[in-house]
């Protein structure tokens, strides 16, 4: 290998490292700013968090032996999941998540967190492919953008205050085989998910206007009485169409009959053979008139 090939294998070697280096520096940075950001946020009344996460330490994954977190690998500081379940923690849902930028799991569960879930979750934890919010005090409405986080799997809200309508677009969701939403104040039609969720009514019971499949079929969408109502109505339409239709026909072909009938007692055609009868009538009578005449002044010698 000549000394041009060396220095070009050399140089290419450690602009590699660099790359590597700043890569894992920047990971590390984001998710220590993260894992701060998600402490600062919450109030932790038992001490679970400011006990065990400890920032002092800046070794590559020291932050994988903080209570909660799972790294990638042990010795990288890149968040995997973060499991904070039953701690009493309380506050809003953490914003400060959208720094940890390879984390693909967050439970929060059975916790005190209050507040809406943010509009644009997906811009926070979008490559999650599980979260868990149940057991909490969240309210509002659930956010149409969760269905941009295409890469869930399993989604629990159960057990909070969420309201409104659960949005259909969580439908395409392919990916989605966990969904539960049981007691909440939800209402409205259940969207249908896609074939791979597997769903009971358990999981959405408890909401005081949710309907259809797993639960009961929503007012005025039952396929049965229903429609025989409908097709009855239809039918008795067609039927009451039908007669008015004959009814109209028949007084039609009995008003032609009539006035075919005065047609042939004295066709419109005929009129002028029964004026020229009358005038032929008159003809005769003046006839007559005349040869009476004849005779009467024949009597009296009058004309010859």
């Amino acid at each position: 290998m000549t000394i041009s090939g060396r220095i070009l294998k050399i140089s290419i070697t450690s602009c590699l490292w660099l790359l590597l280096c700043c890569s894992l520096s920047h990971g590390t940075e984001t998710d220590l700013a993260c894992l701060r950001s998600v402490q600062h946020s919450l109030i932790d009344p038992h001490g679970y968090l400011n006990s065990s996460w400890n920032f002092g330490n800046k070794s590559e994954g020291a932050i994988c032996t903080f209570l909660g977190v799972e790294c990638w690998h042990p010795d990288e500081n890149r968040v995997l999941n973060l499991r904070l379940s039953d701690m009493g923690l309380k506050g809003k849902f953490p914003l400060g998540l959208n720094m940890c930028t390879s984390i693909t799991g967050v439970d929060l569960s059975s916790n005190s967190l209050s507040g809406s879930i943010p509009d644009n979750i997906s811009h926070i934890i979008g490559f999650v492919t599980t979260l868990d919010l149940s057991s909490n005090s969240f309210s509002g409405e659930i956010p149409v953008d969760l269905a941009n986080c295409t890469y869930l799997n399993t989604l629990k809200l159960d057990h909070n205050q969420l309201s409104g309508q659960i949005p259909p677009q969580l439908g395409f969701l392919n990916r989605l085989k966990t969904f539960s939403v049981a007691n909440n104040l939800l209402s409205g039609p259940i969207p249908k998910l896609n074939e791979n969720a597997t769903v009971t009514a358990a999981d959405f019971a408890n909401n005081p206007g949710l309907c259809g499949a797993p639960l009961p079929s929503c007012p005025g969408t039952s396929k049965g009485p229903r429609t025989g109502v409908i097709a009855g109505a239809a039918i008795a339409g067609v039927t009451v169409a039908a007669l008015g239709v004959g009814i109209g026909m028949l007084f039609y072909y009995r008003k032609v009959s009539k006035t075919r009938k005065k047609t042939d007692d004295d066709p419109d055609g005929n009129k002028w053979a029964k004026s020229l009868k009358g005038m032929k009538g008159i003809k005769a009578s003046y006839h007559n008139i005349l040869i009476l005449k004849s005779r009467e002044y024949s009597l009296w010698g009058i004309g010859n």
